[in-house]
């Protein structure tokens, strides 16, 4: 899979249900391994919220539409 496969689906948190936003990065360590991403909040259509960092640790599902993240707090 790649990085751009990733930026198409919608990111979900598991806790409350929200959409947290898209992919807009991702942080690999020294062997290629995806250990953080970052993705875009939106708040409205074209204002940003601010970006979050997510753990690849946090991802419970990839969908064929969406990224399933379990985010709490």
């Amino acid at each position: 899979m790649l990085l751009s496969d990733l930026q198409d689906k919608d990111v979900i948190n598991l806790v409350d249900g929200k959409k947290i936003g898209l992919i807009i990065d991702a942080e690999v360590d020294r062997n290629g391994k995806i250990i953080n991403f970052y993705v875009q909040k939106r708040r409205f259509i074209f204002f940003s919220a601010g970006r979050v960092l997510i753990e690849w640790k946090l991802i419970d599902k990839i969908g064929k539409d969406v990224i399933l993240v379990n985010v709490k707090g």
